[in-house]
């Protein structure tokens, strides 16, 4: 039988993966207050607490260690990633990117997807490697197979680092494949997984093996473009790893206020309902897309038309196939708000379409309820050198959308006009 809300408001149940999705966001860690009832969360922004004696205190010190506010966001986290049970929230995605890799000491080696975030790429080759000699080696986990991969592994690989899909080619990996193999070599490296993109809703990396997940809580999971965040959560037989975690995300010190917990928690709570209108929004879209004279290329993996769209179905999470076989939609289901497409020309036609729209902004970032769109090649991939763009397929006519909730019909109509005007500069 599933916990009780009482239950859960009195911390009598440790059962909340027991209950659905919505219900964990709305509910695990924001129990009404226990003094005045309130409902909601109240924002504690004191940065000290008060000792009835030396060291005898209600479980905070200094803000920077907890806060009442950064621990239920915590708590919150822990429970939507399906398998989790530690969580620990950062000031940003980078923040959690750089903690994760110093926490793997001098001199190790990790394997990471070759099609990773920019921002990522950034740290692994141009900070963690002068500081701390960290190597990396880029490869291609979605094609490569299993002796490739095994290859790859070094005896001081620390951490496999999967994006899964890619940004912002949306490459997909098969993350049980992945984590097996690793798990099984000498090395026993991590397999952390960057969930950005899919959110707990889609997709819950711990079940299928992952040891970390990683997001930035600035895209779906705050989803209104307010707060800068990020986060780790890890499995229950991790206990020693998050509190070797926890002790490097109060001695950096790169936590979030908390106020930006207080709005991440809030906006955590409508995800599952954002994230349902993301997916089936995104999919109408990829489907106009596709039917365009104007584009030459669609990358949403849950066109039935994608070469790995049973790859996508296979990494859903068990709630998000449950709404997916629901919705029953021919050509394809729901796989969350991201696409990816080349528009026919280059790079002029892509930047006319991305100053054409009226509806998708011309913005970096992701996840807020608006849809944006942006050219990975200037914008949030310009960082990469352009070989290495090129060989990845980040090309100067490949745009990337970030599908909103708002009505579909004016979504639709605003990528068909914007279209038309990009075509008519060839």
């Amino acid at each position: 039988m599933s916990p009780s809300l009482a239950e859960i408001s009195t911390g009598a149940s440790k059962k909340h993966e027991e209950l659905g999705f919505g219900t964990r966001a709305i509910h695990v860690g924001s129990a009404p207050n226990k003094e005045t009832g309130a409902v909601i969360p109240s924002i504690s922004l004191s940065t000290t607490y008060k000792q009835d004696a030396i060291g005898v205190h209600q479980g905070f010190e200094y803000s920077r260690s907890g806060n009442p506010n950064r621990d239920a966001f915590e708590e919150t986290l822990a429970s939507l990633e399906a398998g989790g049970a530690h969580g620990l929230a950062f000031a940003s995605g980078s923040a959690t990117t750089a903690t994760v890799l110093q926490s793997l000491g001098p001199g190790s080696h990790i394997v990471s997807v070759n099609d990773v975030y920019g921002g990522t790429f950034r740290y692994m080759t141009k900070v963690a490697n002068l500081n701390q000699g960290l190597e990396t080696t880029f490869v291609d986990l979605e094609n490569a197979d299993d002796e490739t991969f095994i290859a790859a592994i070094r005896p001081n690989t620390k951490l496999i680092w999967i994006e899964s899909p890619t940004n912002p080619t949306m490459r997909l990996i098969d993350i049980a494949r992945i984590s097996s193999i690793a798990h099984a070599h000498p090395s026993k490296p991590l397999v952390l997984v960057d969930n950005t993109f899919l959110s707990p809703f889609y997709s819950s990396p711990l079940l299928l093996g992952a040891d970390i997940v990683l997001h930035s809580l600035t895209k779906y999971v705050n989803g209104h473009s307010d707060v800068v965040m990020g986060a780790l959560i890890l499995p229950a037989h991790h206990t020693t790893l998050a509190a070797d975690l926890r002790f490097l995300q109060n001695a950096i010190g790169a936590v979030p206020s908390p106020y930006d917990c207080w709005l991440a928690q809030r906006g955590a709570k409508t995800l599952h309902l954002r994230m349902k209108a993301h997916g089936t929004n995104a999919l109408a879209v990829a489907k106009a897309l596709e039917r365009s004279p104007h584009v030459e290329d669609v990358i949403y993996p849950g066109l039935a038309s994608h070469p790995r769209n049973d790859v996508a179905y296979a990494s859903l999470s068990p709630h998000a196939r449950k709404f997916v076989d629901a919705q029953g939609v021919d050509g394809g289901f729901a796989y969350g708000g991201m696409i990816s497409f080349r528009i026919k020309g280059g790079e002029a036609q892509a930047e006319k379409f991305l100053t054409s729209t009226k509806l998708f902004t011309l913005a970096e970032s992701l996840g807020g309820v608006e849809s944006l769109a942006e050219h990975p090649a200037r914008m949030t991939h310009g960082g990469i050198p352009e070989a290495d763009r090129a060989l990845l397929g980040i090309s100067a006519n490949l745009v990337r959308l970030s599908v909103g909730v708002e009505d579909i019909d004016d979504l639709l109509h605003d990528i068909e006009q914007a279209l038309e005007v990009a075509a008519a500069t060839l």
